[in-house]
Formats: C-alpha cells, sequence, structure tokens
C-alpha cells in the first residue's frame, strides 16, 4: 500500500471513529463534550491574555502622558537642580534623547472655601527650547488646555477633572495653593506657609484616576515664584523624552554616565517597575491557570480515544488481520484526538477573538477606576499571543493522543477478534 492511499484510508477510518455509530455525520457526545472543553479553554486563554495585554498597554500610555520618559534629579536633600540650561544642554546632546524640559513638583493643599483637598503641582514650561517632553505638556503648549494669561491678573491653574468635581471648582474660580516647602516665619516665631491664589482655566481627563484627582498644572515661573526659585534659577528637575519609551533605560543610563554621580537618571519603567511586574506576574498565572482548562479538556480527549479503544477492539484486530501496520492504527487513532484538538482550538481563538473585540468595542464591562486605575475594561490583541495559546492547545491535545493511541496500535489481531 503506498504512502499516500494510506494516508487517506488512516483519515478516513479515523473521521469515521469520530462520527457516533447511529448518526454518520454527527460527533458523538463524548466527542462534543471533549470539543467543547477544549473550545472553552482556548477562548478563555485569548480572552483573558488579551485583556491582561490591554491593561499593561492602557496603563503605559496613560503614565507616559503625563509622565517623562527619564527623570534627571540633582543629588541632595533639596532635591532642586541648580543651573539646569547648562545640564539640559548636556542631556539634549545624547544620542535616543529627543526633548529635554525643566520642571517643578511639590505636594500642595487645594483650599476652596472651607474644604481643602491634598494635591500634586506641578509647574510646566510652557515655551520650552524644542519639542514637550510629556503629551500633557504638548497639549498646553497647543492651547488644547489653557494655561494663559487670566483675566483676574492670577496665574492660571489647570486641575484634575475629578479633583475639581470633589472641590465643585469651574473654570473662573479661584483656588487657593499652599505650599509647605517655601516656610517663613511670623513675628511670633511661627512657620507660615507659602499661599498663593491661581485662577481655574480648566480640567483634563487623562482616564488615570490618580492623575485626574491629585494633578495640578501650573506655568513654571508661578511654580518658581511660589516656591522661591525665581530668582535663583532653580528647578526640581528635568523631563527627557527618548525616541523609543521601551529604550528608555538604556538612555537613563547615558545620561547618568554623562552628568556623574552628582545626579540621578530615573527612567519610566524603574519608576513604575513595581506595577508593571505585577501585572506581568498576574498574566503568567493567569496563563497558567486557564492553560489547566486546556489540560482538562484533554483528558476527555484521552477518555475519548480510551472508550474508542475499547468499543471498537475487534475492528482494529480486523483491520490488523487485513494488513494494517501498528503504526498504522496509532496514527488513525492520533489523527482522531488531534482532530478535536485542532477544531476545539480553531473554534476556540475565533470565539475568543470575537468576545474580545466585544469588550473592546463596546466596552461592556465597566471598572471602578479607583481601584484599578482605568474606568473600563482595555483589550489588546496580539497575534504573538494567539499562536502561542493555539500551539500550546494543539501539542496538549497531542500529547493526549499519544497513550490511548499506544494501546490500539499495540493490541493482538487473534485477541482483539475474540473481543467481546
Amino acid at each position: 500500500m503506498s504512502a499516500p492511499r494510506s494516508r487517506g484510508l488512516e483519515w478516513y477510518i479515523a473521521r469515521r471513529y469520530l462520527s457516533s455509530r447511529q448518526q454518520g455525520r454527527l460527533f458523538s457526545f463524548i466527542t462534543w463534550i471533549a470539543l467543547g472543553g477544549v473550545t472553552v479553554g482556548v477562548s478563555a486563554l485569548v480572552v483573558v491574555i488579551s485583556v491582561m495585554s490591554g491593561m499593561q498597554e492602557d496603563l503605559k500610555g496613560k503614565i507616559l502622558e503625563s509622565s517623562p520618559h527619564v527623570q534627571v534629579l540633582q543629588q541632595g536633600a533639596s532635591l532642586r537642580m541648580d543651573d539646569w540650561n547648562k545640564w539640559a544642554d548636556d542631556v539634549r546632546e545624547l544620542e535616543g534623547v529627543e526633548a529635554v524640559a525643566p520642571w517643578v513638583l511639590t505636594s500642595v493643599t487645594a483650599l476652596r472655601g472651607t474644604y481643602s483637598q491634598s494635591a500634586d503641582m506641578y509647574g510646566v514650561a510652557l515655551d520650552p527650547m524644542g519639542p514637550s517632553v510629556t503629551d500633557m505638556e504638548a497639549q498646553i503648549q497647543d492651547g488644547a488646555h489653557d494655561l494663559g494669561p487670566t483675566a483676574s491678573g492670577l496665574p492660571p491653574v489647570l486641575m484634575g477633572s475629578r479633583l475639581a468635581a470633589r472641590m465643585r471648582v469651574f473654570t473662573g474660580d479661584t483656588l487657593t495653593l499652599i505650599a509647605f516647602e517655601n516656610l517663613t516665619v511670623d513675628v511670633m516665631g511661627m512657620p507660615s506657609p507659602s499661599m498663593r491664589q491661581y485662577e481655574v482655566t480648566g480640567t483634563f481627563t487623562t482616564g488615570m484616576y490618580d492623575y485626574d484627582i491629585k494633578n495640578l498644572y501650573v506655568p513654571l515661573d508661578a511654580a518658581q515664584e511660589q516656591l522661591g526659585m525665581l530668582d535663583e534659577e532653580r528647578v526640581g528637575g528635568l523631563g527627557v523624552r527618548v525616541t523609543d519609551p521601551d529604550r528608555a533605560g538604556e538612555v537613563s543610563d547615558l545620561i547618568q554616565d554623562a552628568l556623574g554621580n552628582e545626579f540621578s537618571a530615573v527612567s519610566w519603567t524603574e519608576t513604575n517597575q513595581a506595577l508593571f511586574s505585577a501585572l506581568e506576574l498576574e498574566k503568567l498565572a493567569m496563563y497558567v491557570i486557564l492553560t489547566l482548562i486546556v489540560i482538562v479538556a484533554a483528558f476527555n480527549i484521552v477518555s475519548t480515544l480510551v472508550m474508542g479503544v475499547v468499543d471498537r477492539t475487534r475492528e482494529i484486530g480486523i483491520l490488523k488481520s487485513m494488513g494494517m501496520t501498528d503504526r498504522m492504527i496509532l496514527r488513525i487513532f492520533m489523527l482522531q484526538g488531534l482532530s478535536i484538538g485542532v477544531v476545539g482550538t480553531v473554534f476556540g481563538a475565533a470565539l475568543g477573538l470575537i468576545v474580545a473585540w466585544v469588550l473592546d468595542t463596546f466596552e461592556v464591562i465597566a471598572i471602578p477606576p479607583d481601584v484599578y486605575f482605568v474606568d473600563r475594561l482595555p483589550v489588546s490583541i496580539h497575534l504573538n499571543d494567539v499562536a502561542m495559546i493555539v500551539a500550546v492547545s494543539i501539542v496538549i491535545a497531542f500529547l493526549a493522543t499519544i497513550f490511548p493511541a499506544l494501546q490500539a496500535s499495540q493490541l493482538q489481531p487473534v485477541r482483539s477478534i475474540r473481543h467481546e
């Protein structure tokens, strides 16, 4: 018997064995159970891994929207940088650096009437030398968010939308910001914090709860004036934008080497390392847990093949007596099991992709942003993740066929024919 003809015969017999004896075109009930188990397992894997990838990408995008790729700080107790223009010029010359701008950051208390709320005040340069460092600064400089001159003559302030809603502050209202870094001592010897009034010129929404409930933006010179740094050409540090955010760690090392130990260059990956490490670990844990579903479904494939071997022992003996080899019988049952695994995997991957698309398009599931940092369930489908899931599922299905197929191939023709 030639190889192509034998392959066709093996596939024909495997297909017949998959079919119910009563209804030749329908899978048997137990075959449907095995097929359903693989389908559910693979679809769950595709959906969950897509959600975890989407969570990572969504968080990354929102973090980089408001944070520089690299922060350059001068060592010291005050966390202040002197003569920042000189150091900014040195950093701009390095490979991979796209933009450099100064910033000031301090914790303040926002006061409106009798209600106060802690917040982080960012002083940003409205006219930096070159491109903006963050997307938020770009929106401010392009006029999408207003930090220009005010009608009252007070310095402007841009508030996070959730902070503004909590304090019931609207555009045009006056807000008092109290900073504790520029303390003065009154005639009684009591420390007095620096208090300044600002006019609210607008609000912003990043979708990141922690940013929208805490962040304030003011012009750089206003922040310097309130903190007593305006006449000293002093800033909090430098923000750096790199050409490839994923290589921010390498650029931060270059900056560190160029500026020396007096400075500290910290990339966004290092700043948020704990968060993204936890997400990676959670993604791995979910992958392992849901892979167990596919493994459980593989046991259904084993049971289907074992029952098939027991039920068709006489038929196997007859096939062997007619000239079929052990290897041909082995391939018949392996094809039978692999068919269940491949079909279930294809159906599961398709179902998972459809569910992921629905979740991403229609935002079916809303989640509390104060707990998970985001206000919706993000989904990101990566073909390499789907390909890995499909490959693992097919490998598991293949391994599940080995034992029952070997059991069938080792049956003796005479004993098999006499089997009752």
